[in-house]
């Protein structure tokens, strides 16, 4: 039976302004995995093309990304950071799963839909197949987990769908190879943390993001401690108190939003922020969320703003992680040609 190293994957694009959302729903719990799992983050630069970039702005929020990274926690020594562009197996596989894929499967993809619009015919076709390359970025390395948002679990299930589908159509060949029981893991979802889905504090019904016309609706991860202070502040609220259990939150969007981000920030379950806060007036709860935040971002912000300063050494963190990451890739590469029949030197 083939065995699979237990590996962490995921990665954020570089799409600038990082916010309270990306820290809460991926950055956080990438700190907190890489003490229990083998994990390699990338910054998922070749998507973020999937829609035109300014250049110099590409590059600038690949480094940002990566300063997020490093000032949240995450060790580059012990465990892998680099950028998607650096590792060519990602582009090769992306290819074979291009092949492997189905129209079909594709066509379900709810967040091509949303992003595309009305104006599906001139989105890019990377746009539409970047599924099949999240695919490969996460089997490139066998990785066995991957820490995802709900928006990502449909993506997720398309990489198990393509891995399943390569498996069978190759069966044979894969056992000639010398793997007994299939060749690409099954990759299993990671979903854990209170919030995970960070909601804007100016509508509790959508997603906190940085297209978001209003600065209000969302803490950006550079914003200084009087300003997160502010925004949490005119944070939207309803005028009720806060109930004593989860279940009064049902149908107050605003007050779920700001529990469920103290809960993440604290470390702690809605269950217990709410045991704690329980029948606590709005007047009460901000100044406790805002006193929290700005202990747990205030820091984070000012060492982004020192690593961005020294581009040198972010770009030599990337370099060392890409050349880590194509010493697994690599292999495995060579493995699938060996497998679908490409003749290699």
């Amino acid at each position: 039976m083939t065995s699979f190293t237990p590996r962490v994957f995921s990665g954020v694009q570089p799409t600038g302004n990082l916010h309270l959302g990306n820290f809460l729903g991926a950055i956080k719990r990438f700190v907190d995995m890489q003490h229990s799992h083998e994990c390699i983050y990338c910054v998922v630069d070749m998507h973020a093309i999937t829609v035109w970039q300014d250049p110099a702005e590409l590059a600038r929020n690949t480094r940002e990304v990566t300063a997020a990274y490093l000032a949240a926690g995450i060790d580059a020594k012990k465990h892998i950071v680099f950028n998607q562009s650096q590792v060519p197996q990602h582009a090769e596989l992306a290819w074979v799963f291009n092949c492997v894929a189905r129209m079909g499967w594709l066509n379900r993809m709810t967040q091509f839909k949303d992003k595309a619009g009305k104006n599906a015919e001139n989105s890019s076709v990377g746009l539409y197949a970047y599924p099949n390359l999240m695919a490969a970025d996460i089997l490139a390395y066998h990785a066995t987990h991957v820490p995802v948002g709900e928006d990502q679990k449909q993506h997720l299930e398309l990489s198990r769908d393509i891995a399943q589908k390569f498996n069978n159509d190759f069966a044979k060949s894969i056992k000639g190879a010398g793997f007994s029981d299939g060749f690409f893991p099954l990759p299993e979802p990671l979903i854990t943390g209170a919030a995970t889905r960070v909601m804007s504090l100016k509508d509790g019904s959508k997603k906190m993001s940085k297209s978001d016309p209003s600065d209000l609706s969302r803490i950006n991860l550079a914003d200084d401690a009087d300003t997160i202070a502010r925004k949490i502040k005119k944070a939207r609220t309803d005028p009720d108190p806060l109930p004593s259990e989860e279940p009064g939150l049902k149908d107050r969007p605003e007050a779920a939003n700001l529990v469920g981000i103290y809960a993440a920030l604290a470390d702690k379950s809605k269950a217990e922020v709410l045991a704690e806060f329980g029948g606590s007036q709005f007047s009460a709860f901000k100044p406790a969320l805002v006193d929290l935040a700005v202990d747990k971002l205030g820091p984070m912000g000012s060492e982004m703003k020192k690593l961005m300063d020294d581009k040198s050494y972010i770009d030599n963190i990337l370099a060392a992680g890409s050349a880590r990451a194509r010493t697994i890739a690599e292999p495995i590469m060579q493995d699938v040609k060996k497998i679908i029949g490409f003749i290699r030197s």
